[in-house]
């Protein structure tokens, strides 16, 4: 139990009876002051620990690194760094035929120039060889092909040196630069400058909702201040990961959304208890006393259920999401550890302060916490209660339909489509799919290792030739005991025939060790690996929220209940990623390009990160239903109060994340802008509809057996759960609150 459960001190502070302050009060609050100013000189560390940590994120992270795809990839870039170009110059020479002397003059010019650039390797083009895969079918442009040694950064990093040199009109020819490095170096510059615009929009919107939300200016200031610490912690934190292990550029934008929205969230959650408590005639000390005890304890158990949420993505091999991972454990705890251990210090000394600057005092009449507060919630939840059958069935067969479009998802590989139609390295392989025969740079690599013949290797091409989804195979390319294979499929570069022939390839018989690598490879790798370990992640998930919500409640199917209706929560999120996203609706408005496809990781981050918030907000909802529950006995009134109490400010918060969220999904890249609506369009489902009335209309069904535990588990819970026992005077004034709230709910 934490001391924030067991801080319930029975001592007098102040007068009026007020409770005292218990061990973790004690602690928070004891030098305020000195506790603030720590805090603002960790914060300036953390600035200067996390500065430049943009520029040392990687773009990539979706291949497994234990795949036979990412092993054969490694050694061709070793052995063949000629197989594995990843820089494209594409030669358009307008009207001119690219076999026209003096454009095969400048293009030799600047295949030799190239050539000589310092980390630059096994330059290839059509005027060297010939191949008709490098010139386009219109014969107005053809291509060059590079590969840039080193790892992302330092490949980056040359690129950025070379590109200029290279980039724009050559004689008689234009030059355009792109391939994979450029996509990443691209995408990296891209969301670099998307999350600083967002972070400018979220701000002010932020800051001018929650002084709609709280009146009072300062008060609306405290939950930016613990936003504000936790991303700059994280971004700390994230600079330090860097020096043992890759993390994806991608992830800072979890850092944004998060650490503004769920810093607000504990903050909200914290401060109207605070202001709630003071309405009540408390002295700020013991209001403080009792927030932590109550509104502290919801937020631990909240940041609990939403790093267990993120941390299952360390289960999976790739990067990308283990970044996610990283970043997301690291938010959420620097989050509660603000809101718990610096607003409780800010709150003792603003006092009564706190509602100071109050922007709506000329709009209405009374301070926060007055009668009827919630009034409105409160009739709503008795009118579901009252139709329990028909809103618990209508919601849950709306968001079953909401997320029919699922079933059809299709998944692939994130790539240049991802950014804007009119960024550089997305035009030149639009250029090349649209114009060019096959699939140049999205063939399959076949490594061979191991002594072999030339007839051996005759046979085994003619092999490989004769499947049903070869265009063309090229090679071998021999280097000692190690040659490779170039092999072209008839269709798009991971359609389904590729992904086959991907299985085709590595079942064929060979007198050598062979190992696959190519896009549509790395693929069906990348499906496998998530395939095989989501299993565990959701398992994790579902066994750990159980837990948490039981320690919370000491229910056995209010738990059930959380996770059932949190992953129905989800339904119209995956159901609109793959409608908008996937099938391509709505693409003009958003401005994006539908691959046709969803990258394959991104549905796994979106689940992990939707519903770590929706046990947020369920939890915020369940522990004021059980806190209810517990002093009264009466569960229809516990669910209405329950609603009455939370409904409004559940509602505030979801509105203020998905502001932040939406302010992500402004990004240019696509992978960002499904992520930010999504997990938008997942928090106001969860809060408008599951929050709202699918769980009252549930749990009014289930009656009184919703609290009901076998008796071992009951003793389990009366040993280890989380209880509160509150002073009798404070019980006694939440009684008068709770008539009152009655009489405003009948009026």
């Amino acid at each position: 139990m934490s001391e924030v459960n067991r801080g319930s001190g029975r001592e007098k502070v102040g007068g009026g009876g007020v409770p005292g302050p218990g061990g973790w009060t004690r602690l928070v609050t004891a030098r305020p002051r000195l506790s603030l100013l720590l805090a603002l000189v960790l914060t300036a560390l953390a600035v200067v620990a996390g500065s430049g940590v943009a520029d040392r994120l990687g773009s990539g992270g979706w291949e497994d690194p234990a795949a036979q795809s990412t092993y054969a990839t490694r050694a061709l870039e070793r052995e063949f760094p000629g197989s594995q170009p990843n820089l494209l110059l594409l030669v358009d020479a307008g009207h001119r035929s690219v076999d026209d002397p003096a454009v095969a003059a400048e293009a030799k010019r600047l295949i030799m120039r190239l050539a000589s650039e310092r980390g630059v390797t096994g330059v290839g083009s059509y005027w060297q060889s010939g191949l008709p895969a490098l010139r386009a079918q219109d014969g107005h442009e053809a291509l060059i092909a590079a590969r840039i040694t080193g790892e992302e950064k330092t490949a980056s990093d040359t690129l950025d040196l070379i590109a200029p040199h290279y980039r724009g009109a050559h004689g008689p020819v234009e030059v355009k630069v792109g391939g994979p490095v450029a996509v990443r170096s691209e995408m990296q510059r891209t969301i670099r400058e998307d999350l600083t615009r967002a972070e400018l929009i979220a701000l002010p919107i932020t800051l001018v909702l929650l002084v709609m939300v709280f009146g009072s200016a300062v008060a609306a200031l405290l939950p930016l201040g613990v936003g504000i610490v936790a991303i700059l912690g994280t971004n700390a934190v994230l600079r330090g990961l860097t020096e043992f292990t890759d993390v994806s550029v991608f992830a800072l934008n979890l850092t944004t959304a998060l650490g503004l929205g769920l810093a607000i969230d504990y903050a909200l959650f914290i401060v109207r208890r605070f202001r709630e408590e003071l309405s009540t005639g408390a002295d700020p000390l013991g209001a403080v006393a009792v927030t932590l005890r109550t509104a502290g304890r919801t937020v631990l158990f909240s940041a609990l259920t939403v790093a267990v949420s993120l941390a299952a993505m360390l289960v999976f091999p790739q990067y990308f999401l283990r970044s996610f991972a990283y970043a997301g454990i690291a938010v959420v705890l620097l989050a509660a550890g603000a809101a718990l251990v610096l607003l409780p210090a800010a709150l003792v000394l603003l006092g009564h302060r706190v509602n100071a600057l109050d922007l709506r005092r000329l709009l209405r009449r009374g301070t926060p916490g007055e009668d009827g507060q919630g009034a409105a919630w409160g009739r709503m939840a008795a009118l579901v209660m009252r139709r329990a059958p028909l809103f618990a069935v209508a919601t849950s067969v709306g968001l079953v339909i909401l997320g029919l479009p699922f079933l059809g998802v299709k998944f692939g590989t994130a790539d240049d489509r991802q950014l804007p139609s009119g960024a550089e390295s997305h035009v030149v392989q639009q250029h090349i799919r649209d114009g060019f025969p096959g699939s140049p740079g999205g063939g399959l690599e076949v490594l061979a290792e191991g002594r072999a013949t030339q007839p051996q290797y005759a046979a085994y091409k003619a092999r490989i030739s004769a499947l049903a989804e070869v265009r063309q195979v090229d090679g071998p390319l021999v280097k000692g005991e190690k040659a490779y294979f170039t092999v072209q499929p008839k269709g798009e570069a991971v359609d389904v025939g590729a992904q086959r022939l991907v299985g085709e390839l590595r079942a064929t018989a060979a007198p050598f060790d062979t190992s696959v690598t190519g896009t549509a490879a790395v693929l069906v790798d990348s499906k496998h690996a998530i395939a095989d370990r989501l299993p565990w992640a959701v398992g994790f998930i579902a066994a750990v929220t159980l837990l948490l919500v039981f320690l919370l409640t000491g229910s056995v199917l209010i738990p059930v209940q959380a996770v059932v209706l949190n992953a129905l929560s989800l339904t119209a999120m995956f159901g609109a990623v793959v409608w908008v996203f996937q099938d391509g609706h709505l693409s003009g408005l958003l401005g994006f390009t539908s691959p046709g496809s969803i990258e394959t990781t991104l549905p796994v981050l979106m689940f992990c990160v939707a519903f770590g918030l929706s046990m947020d907000y369920g939890v915020f909802l369940l522990s004021r239903i059980k806190e209810e529950y517990d002093h009264r006995g009466d569960h229809r009134e516990a669910v209405r109060f329950g609603l009455q109490r939370t409904g409004g400010l559940i509602t505030a918060a979801a509105v203020i994340l998905a502001v932040v969220m939406v302010a992500i999904g402004t990004s240019r890249v696509t992978n960002t802008k499904m992520l930010g609506l999504g997990i938008a369009l997942a928090v106001l489902m969860d809060a408008m509809v599951v929050r709202s009335l699918l769980v009252p209309a549930v749990m009014r069904l289930t009656g009184r057996a919703t609290w009901w535990a076998p008796a071992p588990l009951r003793r389990f819970h009366q040993r280890f759960g989380l209880r509160e026992e509150e002073p009798a005077v404070t019980v006694e004034r939440k009684e008068a609150d709770r008539d009152r709230d009655k009489a405003g709910a009948r009026g």
